[in-house]
């Protein structure tokens, strides 16, 4: 990990944040919100794994950056070589520079031979798609990344794969040895997908047969009830950690794995497969991390963390975040968090604000650059493990189709945005002449500084990425309040989510609880804030001090 002292910044200014100083009585304490127990009570929190100290970093090689030297030089297209070329801005490695961003983990979209532009329709498991470079480059990137204190983890897409795949080419035929490896039946079921979609197609063979695809025809999803299928995966996933060097896996829409009949989300067949993927990952490199996206709600994606999987995307924390700014108001955040801390091991969760199948950030936000700012700080200092998509911490602004969130990486106000001497793939956003990495990167008020500081605060402070979560009643339905604590550090994080500044405002413990003074006096029901106020969309940190 870059080992770097966080920006202290002096003053309270719209979407900044200030470290301050405060005394706290050695007698007094902020007790812990009580939680029932997880929804797994045999998990413990995995403090100590690499990933609780890891910012991620979310990459789509397509659009990260094209190369300027090798064979797939200045095509237009993004490739492995022109994200080595790039790492310097993500960590230099250098803990005595501060003009990188700092993040600590990378996580790679889909990187395997597929006929689309995403690449979440794979035809060969184990080879880097042409478009993108060779084997050999990724293990070169494996190399770049580790020598700069980088982990790096791949999108592995398990639900399903392409219909070109040779797999399911051959599966066509009955009694071929890829037969069983996908859902087939002799006549079209007469039920639909999980939100009312065609699920089932009929053979390429024309022999009357239906096989099931949950997304689309041409991703046919894989059968794990097949036990040879399952062989060939667990090889597959050995090959990228021992042969390839990845340190993990993202896995792609997990929930549908196995259906049982017209279930087909969160079955308990998933997750007994899932059960035994862990167990073998673990097996292989113990050391391995595993982060799963279940798009649902808090309740479900809990019961795969800690013996499915390391982590899990917090989605419904995501959209909480999100309206809590267009509300101005906390009470979103806050009736999340009571839900999240009674079901999840402390941290084992991944908080992100927007990915690559959402509208950016900035865009759900109107355009509001402060409240943006407001929202990466508030992620920052809450629990779980923090990804941010490539683009959110330069203020990229797009809405669907997803092309458009999915646009190059706008390295500088140049042609092409500097990110290719020839027109890429998709256009960049037409404002990259001021959004882009160059121009943010000298300007200290920049979305782009602000997440540099983001970054460099949690490294600096374990209370932050690993310590308790206390929730703290407002005065004020703008005001969100909490403390973070971990070994004797306690610092109290407060939020305005409001366009107006908020002052002569109190505290008190969350739930009712008897309230002690933070401040090392004896008074009941509220407190005193050592600040004067905190300005529109702007945000404090105060160390307590016993």
């Amino acid at each position: 990990m870059k080992n770097r002292t966080a920006a202290v910044l002096g003053v309270l200014l719209p979407c900044t944040f200030a470290l301050a100083q405060a005394t706290l009585d050695s007698s007094a304490s902020v007790p812990e919100t009580e939680r029932p127990p997880p929804a797994i009570e045999h998990i413990e929190p995995n403090l100590d794994a690499w990933w609780q100290d890891a910012v991620f970093y979310e990459v789509f090689v397509r659009s990260f950056a094209d190369s300027t030297e090798g064979p797939l030089a200045n095509d237009g297209i993004g490739d492995l070589r022109g994200l080595i070329e790039r790492l310097d801005y993500l960590n230099d490695g250098d803990p005595d520079t501060h003009d990188d961003l700092g993040v600590t983990a990378l996580w790679l979209m889909p990187i395997c031979q597929s006929p689309s532009y995403h690449g979440y329709d794979i035809t060969d498991y184990e080879r880097v798609d042409d478009e993108y470079g060779t084997n050999q480059d990724f293990k070169d990137l494996m190399g770049a990344c580790h020598d700069r204190g980088i982990r790096v983890i791949i999108d592995m897409v398990l639900n399903h794969c392409s219909s070109q795949h040779p797999w399911f080419v051959s599966s066509t035929v009955p009694g071929s040895g890829t037969h069983d490896w996908f859902v087939w039946s002799d006549v079209k079921p007469d039920w639909k997908g999980p939100w009312g979609q065609n699920v089932w197609h009929p053979s390429p063979a024309g022999d009357g047969s239906y096989y099931y695809a949950l997304f689309w025809s041409g991703m046919p999803d894989l059968n794990y009830r097949s036990e040879s299928l399952t062989k060939e995966t667990f090889k597959m996933l050995r090959f990228w950690l021992t042969d390839m060097g990845a340190d993990g896996f993202r896995l792609d829409a997990i929930r549908h794995l196995i259906e049982e009949g017209q279930v087909q989300e969160n079955t308990p067949a998933t997750h007994a497969w899932l059960r035994r993927f862990f167990t073998f990952i673990k097996s292989v490199k113990p050391d391995a991390m595993t982060v799963g996206e279940v798009w649902a709600s808090s309740d479900d994606v809990c019961r795969y963390v800690g013996d499915q999987m390391d982590l899990a995307f917090e989605f419904d924390l995501c959209y909480a975040i999100v309206d809590a700014l267009r509300r101005g108001e906390a009470w979103p955040i806050t009736e999340r968090m009571k839900k999240i801390m009674s079901l999840y091991p402390l941290g084992m969760y991944a908080t992100f604000l927007r990915n690559h199948d959402q509208p950016r950030t900035l865009h759900e936000l109107g355009g509001d650059v402060d409240a943006a700012k407001l929202a990466a700080t508030i992620q920052f200092c809450l629990p779980g493990v923090p990804f941010v998509y490539y683009g959110e911490e330069l203020g990229m602004s797009a809405d669907k189709p997803d092309e458009q969130i999915r646009t190059p990486m706008p390295w500088s106000s140049g042609e092409h945005a500097g990110f290719s001497a020839v027109e890429p793939w998709e256009a960049p956003l037409p404002d990259y002449t001021t959004v882009n990495v160059a121009d943010e990167s000298g300007d200290p008020h920049s979305m782009l500084s602000h997440y540099r500081e983001l970054i460099a605060l949690r490294e600096a402070h374990p209370a932050l990425r690993i310590g308790t979560y206390t929730n703290i009643e407002t005065s004020k339905p703008g005001l969100l309040a909490f403390v973070r604590e971990y070994e004797g550090e306690k610092l109290l994080c407060l939020f305005n989510l409001w366009i107006e500044p908020i002052d002569d405002f109190r505290l008190g413990i969350y739930e009712g609880t008897p309230v002690e003074d933070l401040l090392g006096g004896e008074v009941t029901g509220s407190v005193e804030m050592p600040v004067d106020g905190i300005g529109p969309r702007g945000a404090a940190i105060i160390r307590l001090k016993e």
